[in-house]
């Protein structure tokens, strides 16, 4: 049986936190990066653009795998990775072409693997299972894993993409152009998390505007 932690030890634990500044810091406050994050949303809504800038953006924190699943390298990614100007995170992203799970595990396990994982999308990790998630996020605790999923009726896609959104520390629903971000380590007081994220100001302005027409 395992050692319990003190009342005392837990109020003095300390955790290494990324130190995100800016529009991130407001939307997602000062996260530890590892556990499971999930971003959802429909097709059209600006999610590609956002979870590419994400990690661009991540990139400054770790290095970064992003596992296009559903497109693998194609010309259609190759002009959103253009178009957040994904040059200059220079050698601290690489794209994984539709690895499975099971591959990524693997690739976990090197020497030198990434820190942030980014399965686009999980819908495509066919008979993929929360039990598989969790063995995978206990296998590497150290890691981040940030799901990308498909959308039905403004809810993640499929029961195991749901259950994900359980063990997320950030939940992230797009729409016409803006992310809405629910994090545990929001600070209120400090404008720290919550805030929602403008992934394109005409487009959500125009979507927005026309929506509650």
């Amino acid at each position: 049986m395992a050692r319990a932690i003190s009342n005392k030890n837990v109020l003095q634990a300390k955790f290494e936190v990324a130190e995100f500044e800016g529009r991130w810091l407001h939307s997602f406050g000062r996260p530890e990066l590892r556990g499971t994050w999930l971003v959802y949303g429909g097709s059209g809504s600006g999610k590609t653009t956002f979870v590419l800038e994400l990690c661009k953006y991540l990139t400054k924190f770790g290095r970064v795998a992003y596992d296009s699943i559903e497109q693998g390298l194609s010309l259609s990614l190759q002009k959103a990775w253009k178009r957040v100007g994904m040059v200059e995170a220079g050698t601290r992203i690489i794209l994984l072409d539709k690895e499975g799970a099971k591959e990524v595990a693997a690739r976990l396990k090197r020497k030198q693997s990434p820190d942030i994982i980014v399965i686009d999308s999980v819908q495509y990790w066919r008979r993929y299972t929360i039990e598989d998630h969790l063995r995978l996020r206990g296998q590497f605790p150290d890691k981040l894993f940030v799901y990308i999923s498909q959308e039905r009726k403004g809810e993640p896609k499929g029961s195991t993409a749901q259950n994900i959104r359980y063990d997320a520390d950030i939940k992230i629903r797009v729409e016409g152009y803006k992310a809405f971000v629910t994090t545990r380590y929001e600070v209120p007081e400090k404008q720290e998390g919550g805030a929602d994220f403008i992934i394109w100001e005409q487009g959500a302005r125009e979507y927005w505007t026309n929506l509650t027409k």
